[in-house]
């Protein structure tokens, strides 16, 4: 496994390492106490340096100027703290504009010295400090765990984090009067409010609890109360069963990757860094960035090296289709990475994408060093795996890249944890990036995130009816059915299980990974390969996915692409008259049956997206149906994006679908231009395949002809195997192998 940073594998036991932590802060605190002015994110040195540099760095220029722009127009208009009103809606909106004013006034006064920035921050707080307290639990909570300016305490929390960095900066500015009535009426009811009447969910281990101990945190760092430090750290019962060092414990695998996905550590890394933050400037002797073997660090580079080659995180368990590394999140985590951990260029390659960096120390030094680059790098990761849950013993994400920037082809898949209540039933699931957009894609969440006419911006019921189910996914689905039947809980209790990952080959990198649990009965096995032939263009994707059982069953295989059909050697047979849906329930009820075929051949199937074309040919089988398909059936709410899906569905017990997916051709609309619109793969064969190996045989123009050999038994690079299938034995050594032979002159050697 390749690692994300040069750490040091050798550290304590999580738990242990935890509550010798916990010991040392009590003492620690015993004996020096907390200052009153905390300066958790930026001081006074830095802010002068700050305002010695304004015009020598872009990164840095670009963030005050965001800042400046913000305030004007802020200025502009009186200060408006309204009533709570519907996630989405103008006054959530209002409220989420204000903190971000509050916490750019309180950085720009650090940084020049103009009241005018206090006094705004000062005046919005006496605007809260009339209206918290007269406000009970939000009345449109719904199934949420109330705040009371929002409809979730989440909101509030995050409200609460920034406004701690706002009043931070003006503290001292600030009268005895002034702060003792904000702390009374807004900051320390506020910190109650999560830490005791919602204890349960403030000792959550879940992005939620992250962003609940960070505000409580970081606001008791500014009041100087050390018990709510204690409880922001070791939980509400100074156990350490919760609290900010458990969330360091449990959410992240010893690799840093994070388990509800991409997305969602996007999304927590600006409580676990603005926290730390707070931890280390507060508290140094703690150690926070060294913790656990520095896993702040190893959860940043997770997050980053996860991305597509042009920034955009992959839309894993419930997730936006559009996050990329230029939100504030990763600006945050990217300068505090780069100044704790050490200059990296990689992260300069970040930084390029984000443009801007972050107003304190840590930001100078980024933009200072990007400044100094005689080109921006671009950001290329190499082949990586992550291992999954908090031991790194619970499956995985696997990435395979060819290529660099924008002509990078990479080929994820997924086998790690279910992911918590945003998790989706999807192990073994894959995703396809290519020429800069998603070829092969997942649909993401069913939300349309803070558009308050769609369910007040919540997630949709299609997203548990649709986007959650296996079906909706690239992997298989079995019996017309959803893995563990759709039951979270069940879910939650198992894993996929990594089989190998290989990825040091120039002309061919592998992974392989099993998924046993998932439907009783059933074993899942896949193995999938980035593979590159001089005579092909691109890189094309093998995917080899196994499945048995003691019993026949429906095997569907989706795949979820995106463009025109072009081509196809199916006898599809359209509806006629009324489209019906697909199925019933598990996610079928959504598809719009829009034509089937059936055969024993070969399949081949073309489409067109962007300037590129792509073709699926997959090997042939006795009594194989084809299905072309569109989400939209029973939405009775147009709630669901109109897309289209193949899906090529077997029944047997033990059965190989064994595919090829090449990228090929070049088009061109405005130039009237097509060319290479037929894939040169021609032919896939399943030669045989068992529990201990599977052989598979690809045919194409020009003489091209691959065997492709690869290891169902235990994993092992020094192992050599032999099969035998048909009465011809194949052998090989490792985990996989592909034999490329040219048959321009005469069939291939047996």
């Amino acid at each position: 496994m390749i690692q994300t940073m040069p750490f040091s594998p050798d550290h304590p036991r999580p738990a242990m390492h935890r509550f010798l932590l916990a010991g040392f802060l009590l003492l620690f605190a015993a004996e020096q106490g907390v200052a009153q002015h905390a300066g958790i994110f930026i001081n006074k040195e830095e802010a002068a340096e700050i305002r010695g540099a304004l015009g020598k760095y872009a990164l840095l220029d670009n963030a005050v100027a965001l800042a400046e722009e913000t305030m004007e127009a802020a200025f502009s208009k009186p200060i408006e703290v309204p009533q709570p009103g519907e996630a989405g809606g103008y006054e959530h909106e209002r409220h989420k504009q204000n903190y971000r004013e509050m916490r750019y006034a309180g950085l720009l006064y650090s940084i020049t010295g103009e009241e005018k920035y206090a006094a705004f921050a000062r005046d919005m707080l006496e605007e809260y400090a009339v209206l918290y307290p007269t406000l009970g639990p939000h009345p449109l909570a719904r199934n949420q765990k109330p705040g009371k300016i929002f409809h979730q305490t989440l909101n509030e929390e995050v409200w609460l984090v920034h406004v701690s960095i706002a009043y931070d900066c003006i503290y001292e500015w600030l009268s005895e009067e002034e702060r003792a009535r904000f702390e009374a009426r807004i900051f320390r009811p506020m910190a109650e409010w999560f830490s005791v009447r919602n204890k349960e969910e403030f000792n959550r281990i879940h992005n939620h609890g992250t962003w609940a101990v960070a505000a409580v945190g970081m606001i008791a760092y500014v009041m100087g109360d050390q018990s709510l430090v204690e409880k922001a750290l070791h939980g509400t019962e100074l156990d350490g069963a919760g609290g900010f060092l458990a969330q360091l414990d449990l959410l992240f695998s010893p690799d840093g990757y994070y388990m509800e996905g991409p997305y969602y550590i996007r999304y927590a890394l600006m409580p676990f860094f603005y926290f730390a933050e707070a931890v280390h400037r507060m508290q140094p002797e703690v150690g926070i960035y060294d913790y656990r073997d520095r896993i702040l660090g190893k959860a940043h580079y997770s997050a980053v090296q996860t991305a597509f080659p042009n920034g955009v995180f992959p839309p894993i368990n419930d997730a936006s289709r559009t996050m990329d590394v230029a939100a504030p999140e990763v600006i945050l985590a990217n300068a505090l990475t780069y100044g704790q951990y050490g200059a990296d260029e990689s992260l300069l390659g970040v930084a390029r994408i984000q443009n801007r960096a972050i107003l304190n120390g840590a930001g100078l030094k980024i933009a200072h060093d990007y400044a100094a680059l005689d080109a921006p790098p671009d950001m290329n990761w190499p082949s990586i795996e992550f291992t999954d849950g908090h031991d790194g013993e619970q499956g995985g994400l696997g990435i395979l890249r060819m290529g660099t920037g924008q002509d990078e082809s990479m080929l994820l898949m997924k086998y790690g944890v279910h992911g918590g209540g945003h998790g989706h039933f999807d192990k073994l699931h894959f995703i396809f990036f290519d020429q800069g957009r998603e070829a092969i894609k997942d649909y993401g969440f069913g939300r349309w995130i803070n558009v308050e006419p769609k369910y007040g911006g919540r997630y949709l019921p299609e997203n548990e009816s649709w986007a959650m189910q296996t079906i909706a996914h690239n992997t298989v689905a079995v019996d017309g059915s959803t893995q563990n039947l759709g039951d979270e809980d069940a879910a939650e209790a198992t894993s996929g299980q990594r089989h190998f990952f290989e990825a040091e080959g120039a002309q061919a990198k592998a992974m392989s990974a099993r998924a046993d649990t998932h439907y009783e009965g059933v074993a899942m096995q896949r193995t999938m390969l980035l593979v590159r032939d001089e005579r092909l263009s691109y890189p094309v994707v093998i995917d080899l996915f196994r499945l048995a059982s003691d019993a026949s069953r429906q095997y569907d295989y989706p795949i979820h692409y995106s463009g025109q059909p072009i081509a196809y050697n199916l006898d599809f047979q359209t509806r006629a008259g009324m489209l019906h849906p697909l199925g019933e329930d598990s996610g079928y009820q959504h598809i719009w049956e829009t034509a089937r075929a059936a055969t024993d051949e070969t399949i081949r199937f073309t489409w067109l997206d962007g300037h590129r074309y792509y073709s699926i040919v997959s090997a042939g089988a006795p009594g194989t149906e084809a299905f072309l398909g569109r989400t939209g059936a029973n939405d009775p709410n147009f709630n669901l994006r109109s897309e289209p899906v193949l899906i090529v569905r077997r029944q047997a017990s033990d059965h190989l679908f064994a595919s090829v997916i090449e990228p090929h051709g070049y088009f061109n609309e405005a130039r009237e231009r097509s060319a290479q619109a037929r894939p040169r793969i021609k032919e896939v064969r399943v030669v045989g395949h068992d529990d201990r190996g599977s052989v598979v045989e690809i045919e194409g123009e020009g003489g091209l002809f691959w065997r492709v050999m690869a290891n169902n038994g235990p994993p092992s690079k020094t192992t050599e195997h032999t099969v035998s299938f048909d009465g011809k034995t194949y052998a090989w050594t490792g985990n996989f192998k592909i034999e490329f032979i040219d048959t321009s002159a005469g069939a291939p050697d047996e």
